[in-house]
């Protein structure tokens, strides 16, 4: 799973957040604070397209862009890759377990069963 720069991790929150695929500008328009030139923002769309992270279709002359997976699909590949590359994940996994809140550990053990 590649990982996201700080730009491109900002411009997935706005896709995640979205209802739908967003054009390029309205991208830009929900990053309206960080001043940034549609360029910038169609640049970032496009490693994110090659990365696998969003798709694109075309809408007339526009392009939208939409997640490939949400934002959970995302960070559960994250962590599994993060395990993949632990030589003992059962240690890894012990000392995750002992670092999230008591009430995350209840959640997690009734999703376990």
């Amino acid at each position: 799973m590649p990982s996201l720069g700080e730009l491109e991790r900002a411009v997935m929150d706005v896709l995640w957040a979205a209802e739908g695929a967003l054009t390029a500008r309205e991208v830009q328009d929900a990053l309206a604070t960080r001043e940034l030139a549609t360029t910038t923002v169609l640049t970032v769309l496009g490693r994110l397209e090659r990365k696998n992270l969003v798709s694109r279709t075309r809408d007339g002359r526009a392009h939208h862009y939409r997640p490939v997976a949400s934002r959970e699909d995302h960070v559960a590949e994250l962590m599994r890759d993060a395990l993949n590359g632990a030589p003992d994940r059962g240690a890894v996994l012990a000392r995750f377990f002992g670092s999230i809140p008591p009430d995350e550990r209840d959640a997690l053990r009734d999703l376990l069963g």
